[in-house]
């Protein structure tokens, strides 16, 4: 069996997606995965199109065949389908540089596409594998690449023989994997919210009360916890015991305690250690935002006297339109005090002053000042403090 970009990227993110993949299991879908799969298709189809539109004919090949390339005349190929012992792929495009001297042989520069504004470590491995198995194809090595992003269409050129390494030992490492005939230890994590698999692999986590339920633990804890035989949420929970403090500890902040949350699933009540004291001397507004991991906020969520409300941004024009209308909403409230439930939307605050200055002048200073971050680590944290409270909360 080859192994196709789908089936790599998948595992880049959990080898349990990576297997039900390449085994072809049935999805129940997910909204954002398919969205996410839309907007792949239609960037690349847009950044095809602007490569090509400045190519005449006779520089540029649609889908050639892979055992002409070290004999091809153009520049620019798109659609290529490169197969190779183990793996095979679809480069979007490769550029073709001629020779810098006599007997020397043409460089191949695979060129990927990705819109989204931020790269990782993922789009990098994405690419070494389309030179791996271009390599594999021609016979020699590809030692760059070039990956086409964002809104600007920005170019990222990527020295690839150190990525085309780690590539090629993950290949090796999908080879085993799929060699197995059952899947791996379900695991659940964060890229869960964006699989296709996300209600099948949830299902058996609770059918198992499989410890990769309790967001937060590590792999190292989950395997020490395991080495003393505990394998489920609901045996964590007996394992914790309400200890006394000395009194030069008390002042102290308590541990984050795995085994208090795993109770407080078992029990579906919420368990405090010491008494929050926290003031709400104005009107509360509860605070939630959300974005993308490269920095764009689409929506600000409030509620307030019981009352929700958003503002949505389309996409990064719109971005600074809707924060003026959530401090114009703001500005409305009598006394109003920011709640988070996190650090993301202090993390938003302090981005938006960086990219709208101007607007703040418009925010209540108070309710900036006074904000109250909860559950921040599973902490009360006070915005404006400079050491954390003492206090957990499950």
């Amino acid at each position: 069996m080859r192994i196709t970009p789908r089936v790599f990227e998948a595992f880049l993110h959990c080898p349990t997606k990576c297997w039900l993949r390449a085994a072809g299991e049935v999805t129940a879908g997910n909204a954002y995965a398919e969205w996410v799969a839309s907007r792949n298709d239609s960037y690349r189809a847009e950044g095809l199109e602007r490569l090509l539109a400045d190519r005449r004919d006779g520089e540029f090949a649609v889908a050639p065949a892979v055992e002409t390339l070290k004999s091809a005349a153009w520049l620019l190929a798109t659609d290529v389908a490169v197969r190779a012992p183990d793996i095979e792929t679809c480069v979007a495009a490769i550029e073709r540089v001629a020779s810098a001297g006599r007997g020397l042989a043409a460089q191949f520069i695979p060129i990927r596409f990705a819109w989204m504004n931020k790269l990782g470590r993922h789009d990098k491995l994405s690419l070494a594998f389309d030179a791996l198995a271009l390599g594999e194809a021609l016979g020699r090595d590809v030692s760059a690449g070039r990956i086409v992003h964002g809104d600007n269409h920005d170019t990222l050129n990527v020295k690839l023989p150190a990525w085309v390494t780690e590539a090629r030992k993950l290949v090796k490492n999908i080879a085993v994997l799929l060699s197995n005939p059952t899947p791996p230890d379900l695991v659940l994590n964060r890229h869960c919210a964006e699989c296709e698999f996300q209600a099948r692999c949830r299902q058996k986590a609770v059918e198992k009360d499989d410890l990769s339920l309790l967001a937060g633990m590590s792999p190292k804890e989950r395997q020490k916890l395991r080495s003393k035989g505990i394998f489920a949420v609901t045996q964590l929970s007996y394992t914790f015991r309400v200890r006394r403090r000395c009194k030069r500890w008390k002042s102290q902040q308590p541990h984050y305690s795995q085994a208090l949350k795993a109770l407080a699933v078992r029990e579906q009540k919420i368990h405090l250690i010491g008494r929050p004291k926290i003031e709400l001397d104005g009107t509360p507004v509860y605070l939630d935002v959300e974005g993308t991991d490269d920095g764009f906020y689409y929506l600000i969520g409030c509620r307030v006297n019981a009352q929700n409300h958003s503002f949505w941004a389309e996409n990064r024009s719109h971005e600074r339109t809707a924060l003026e209308d959530f401090f114009k909403f703001l500005a409305s409230v009598s006394n109003p005090m920011l709640i988070f439930y996190g650090r993301y939307e202090h993390r938003f605050l302090s981005a938006m002053r960086e990219r709208y200055e101007d607007l703040f002048a418009g925010l209540p200073v108070a309710a900036e000042e006074r904000a109250v971050v909860l559950l921040s680590g599973n902490r009360i944290l006070p915005l404006s403090s400079s050491a954390p409270g003492a206090w957990i909360i499950d």
